[in-house]
């Protein structure tokens, strides 16, 4: 028997695979990963597939595989699988019962984005305090805003001393509590469980069935929750008549966390003092959505994870997570299968 002199157990002949392909070029494992990581690695082997197109054939064998998704079909034929590690915070398209009733360990990069996306929370809410989009605007047409800025609706404003009111504190958004915090902004937020305590930076948790109150109460409320049955639709137009007449909505969750019609209403009609949204429930967004014409929605095209360290993040994670699994130790960013995250 090969006994691995990284872990001390039988490795010898394992598989990784690992199955990534997007439109996007950032999506998609650069050359250098599988490379490196079978240089670190040289028990084990791995095996890089930019498209699906016979990944079938690897499936058979595969005991560790890094995609996006999987279906249930290509699940049932990967025997030899034990864990399955998807480069995005969202698993919700894993989430089928096949694998949700395995014993298949899941875990996602939700400690890779979070302080990236965090850092773009902290951009827009100073963009939106200061209504950088409309001076911008303005530039554009070689018109001298200052009158025209000051008498909109919300006026330019601190954020220190605003409130922000936080809907999910995972990765994301315990980074955005911590920034927030350091900025001298009041951080509330909604979590399931409040008894679990308050994470850093964070000055009230209010069960989330009371949504309404930190609705009502926030300056600037975040979006930053998974994707869930609970959470779809979850700021539909009833809940934005909680929000304040001048507050903005900032969503860098998930699309489906919206109901985006009833937001484009409230914004053209500025029942909110504005927008900003990275997730859209259909990618890219339509050429005919509302959300193009509205001027007081700051729309990014989701690049607030974006950044040249992506697959050094990447890297960094997937690398010591293997070599926990080699070594029979427990699991970095590990999925609850039973909730999706």
């Amino acid at each position: 028997m090969y006994l691995c002199s990284l872990c001390g157990y039988d490795c010898l002949g394992m598989k990784l695979l690992i199955v990534l392909h997007h439109r996007f070029e950032l999506w998609n494992a650069p050359d250098w990963f599988p490379q490196r990581l079978q240089g670190e690695f040289p028990q084990i082997e791995v095996v890089h597939f930019a498209s699906y197109d016979g990944v079938e054939a690897h499936l058979r064998d595969a005991e560790v595989i890094v995609t996006w998704s999987l279906r249930p079909e290509q699940f049932t034929i990967a025997e030899q699988l034990r864990w399955i590690h998807s480069p995005a915070a969202a698993v919700h398209q894993l989430m089928f019962p096949e694998l949700v009733q395995s014993d298949v360990s899941l875990t996602n990069a939700r400690e890779v984005h979070g302080p990236v996306v965090a850092e773009h929370v902290i951009a827009v809410i100073f963009a939106l305090a200061k209504q950088l989009p409309q001076a911008i605007r303005l530039q554009q047409e070689s018109i001298w805003g200052q009158e025209i800025m000051w008498r909109g609706n919300p006026h330019p404003r601190e954020v220190a001393g605003a409130t922000l009111g936080l809907v999910g504190v995972g990765s994301i958004g315990r980074e955005v509590a911590r920034r927030a915090a350091a900025l001298g902004m009041r951080v509330i937020a909604t979590r399931e469980n409040p008894q679990k305590g308050k994470p850093d930076g964070v000055e009230q948790v209010y069960p989330s069935t009371e949504i309404n109150t930190l609705l009502e109460h926030s300056d600037y409320v975040v979006l930053a929750a998974p994707t869930t049955p609970a959470t779809t639709g979850l700021i539909d137009a009833d809940r934005l008549s909680h929000m304040k007449l001048d507050a903005f909505l900032i969503n860098v969750g998930r699309g489906p966390l919206v109901d985006e019609a009833a937001l484009a209403v409230a914004l053209r009609n500025k029942k909110i003092g504005g927008a900003a949204l990275d997730v859209f429930s259909h990618e890219p967004l339509p050429a005919d959505s509302p959300f193009w014409d509205l001027e007081n929605l700051l729309l990014t095209p989701h690049t607030a994870g974006l950044t040249d360290k992506l697959w050094e993040r990447h890297y960094t994670l997937i690398s010591e997570n293997l070599r926990r699994y080699l070594a029979r130790q427990p699991l970095l960013a590990l999925v609850d299968k039973s909730n999706g995250y």
